[in-house]
């Protein structure tokens, strides 16, 4: 029997036109499989629906051939040959009740493009930004190519709906993506009506929020997903303007979703930053906005959540590593079985699992991404 102090973990929320069954929200994260392990990928998401998760995300999923990240192996969304597999994961996640949430990517300057060979788009001519530090130059997107890539989010809308996704995330998070390439001064150096100003600079992801509604109107909620601070100085993105961005467009999305960092500096992930090392990031932001927001900080007591929730700094316990360490975190804490939880450790094997190419791994659950190969289950 659950214990009543965890009782508000397990409040249903809703998320424009869709309800979540409890606060437990796998966030995006990425785990080798891709769209080369889809199988794979598809059963680790039934697990997690099975252990409880009231939404669960995809991982990042490419958009379009001009903006991918070969070598490293991700989901992707560019025609219909992506779409069984994309299904079949959808499906997963639905197994158990969960809700499916696809995250949609166009990485921009991070995309070397080794595969496609496309020259990367950018909000500004500069050189990209990636883990294999091509010397290669972004070109600067004009007009037409910011009408296109508008086109190719519509699509991308249209495939998730018609997959069965019930959130639509556009992803801005981790200095990855256009997005914050376009929110940031360090990355957007226009002087047309996408850059200067916070209000310019956002003028993208407001058209590809419009965007969205248009597309797939009350079928779908609309999320977007951003850092909190991209640590990078007074010429980043930083903490006072993202609350301002949010305060400027508080009813814009569905839902915010809040990560930390950029690829290039230290997101602070690993085991030497402690639980809800973000709160003081994001404490306040919630009062900014009527829409749910998501954090995450490797949480793993149930305490911690609580008085997240309580406190009014999250209304979702956003969790990656901890959903993969213990798929079963949000059914053990129903049960009351709070001292069987297995704890991420924040040793990042899971990371280093998907940096070289290969299926993601974790020391403390061994059945990740074998639950379908090996048929082993947590």
């Amino acid at each position: 029997m659950r214990d009543p102090r965890y009782d508000i973990l397990f409040e249903p929320v809703r998320i424009g036109p869709v309800t979540a069954k409890n606060r437990f929200y796998q966030v995006p994260h990425c785990n080798g499989g891709g769209y080369r392990d889809q199988s794979a990928a598809a059963e680790m998401r039934r697990v997690k629906s099975e252990g409880g998760w009231g939404v669960i995300f995809t991982e990042q999923v490419e958009i379009h051939h001009s903006s991918e990240i070969t070598p490293f192996i991700e989901l992707r969304i560019w025609d219909e040959d992506d779409m069984p597999g994309l299904a079949k994961m959808a499906d997963a996640i639905h197994s158990n009740g969960a809700l499916a949430g696809i995250e949609l990517a166009y990485s921009g300057a991070n995309g070397p493009n080794l595969y496609t060979r496309e020259v990367p788009l950018a909000p500004s001519h500069l050189p990209i930004l990636t883990f294999t530090s091509d010397p290669v130059q972004a070109r600067a997107m004009d007009k037409q190519d910011i009408r296109n890539l508008r086109h190719w989010h519509k699509l991308a809308y249209r495939r998730a709906r018609r997959a069965g996704y019930d959130i639509l995330c556009l992803y801005g998070a981790h200095g990855f993506g256009v997005i914050q390439h376009f929110l940031s001064p360090r990355t957007n150096q226009r002087t047309d009506e996408y850059g200067g100003s916070l209000a310019n600079r956002a003028r993208l992801l407001k058209e590809l929020i419009s965007d969205a509604r248009d597309e797939v109107g009350d079928t779908c909620a609309i999320a977007v997903r951003l850092s909190l601070d991209e640590m990078a100085g007074p010429s980043g993105f930083t903490n006072a303007e993202l609350r301002d961005l949010v305060a400027m467009h508080a009813e814009l999305p569905d839902l915010w979703d809040f990560a930390h960092g950029t690829w290039e500096a230290c997101s602070g992930t690993s085991r030497f930053k402690p639980e809800g090392a973000q709160e003081d990031l994001i404490r306040g932001i919630k009062q900014l906005t009527p829409k749910p927001v998501v954090g995450v900080g490797r949480f793993t007591s149930a305490d911690m959540m609580v008085r997240q929730v309580k406190q009014g700094i999250l209304d979702f316990v956003g969790a990656a590593r901890p959903s993969i360490a213990d798929p079963f975190l949000p059914r053990k804490i129903d049960e009351n079985r709070i001292e069987d939880i297995r704890e991420c450790i924040g040793c990042n094997i899971c990371v280093t699992g998907d940096m070289t190419m290969s299926l993601s791994r974790c020391t403390q659950n061994s059945s990740f991404m074998e639950e379908w190969r090996k048929g082993w289950h947590p």
